[in-house]
């Protein structure tokens, strides 16, 4: 199991049992309770609770048509299974875990990446009203500009590690950024940094090149 160092809040895995959160930070949570056994230790056991809370609440009448009105809001959305956090995946050159294979239909190979500069590319895959979910390739060394947040940015590292002014963040980490943030992500050398990134607002940038091209990456 990956040594997973910076762990998702409980804030985000009550907001996943319940299904809560945008599709984009569903993925991520996901992803990351994946790599995690202290994640998904805890999202298990907010599970049980409520759970347990629907077994205590009131029956209620539902309409003759709840059931297909139900099946059919499922098939059209395009969030991971909830359970999907339990898969683990047992094949050791994989790069993405289980719940972002199965979004993205397979693995590292299967990414359409686009260049977005200073050798870095991305790849957005899950883009709604309320959330946006990108895969970021960053060249080993290479750091990205300096920005803070709008909203809220939630970074997972699935290869290498990148640093920045909080820490230092690896395969299976996480780092939630707010509007209090402002950072400038590097990767390590040694070794090219991918991470899976959910936001539900555009970044701001401090340079001119990146606030200009920021409308054509939608980032």
């Amino acid at each position: 199991m990956t040594d997973v160092k910076h762990h998702i809040s409980d804030d985000f895995l009550i907001g996943y049992a319940a299904g809560s959160l945008p599709a984009a930070f569903d993925l991520v949570v996901a992803t990351h309770v994946s790599l995690s056994d202290d994640a998904r230790a805890r999202l298990q056991a907010f599970d049980a609770v409520g759970g347990c809370i629907l077994d205590e609440m009131a029956v209620a009448d539902l309409a003759e048509d709840s059931l297909a009105k139900t099946l059919s809001r499922i098939n059209d959305s395009a969030a991971p299974e909830t359970a999907s956090y339990a898969k683990q995946s047992k094949d050791g050159d994989a790069v993405f875990p289980a719940p972002l294979r199965d979004m993205i239909g397979g693995d590292l190979n299967a990414v359409k990446w686009r260049p977005i500069g200073m050798g870095c590319k991305q790849a957005i895959i899950s883009e709604g009203k309320d959330a946006t979910a990108r895969l970021l390739f960053i060249p080993a060394g290479q750091a990205m500009p300096r920005h803070s947040h709008r909203g809220t940015e939630m970074t997972l590292v699935l290869q290498g590690a990148y640093r920045d002014e909080t820490d230092r963040f690896g395969r299976g980490d996480i780092e939630i950024g707010d509007e209090s943030m402002n950072h400038t992500p590097v990767a390590e050398a040694g070794e090219d940094c991918i991470c899976l990134i959910a936001t539900d607002a555009r970044l701001k940038f401090e340079g001119l090149l990146p606030r200009i091209a920021q409308t054509f990456l939608r980032i």
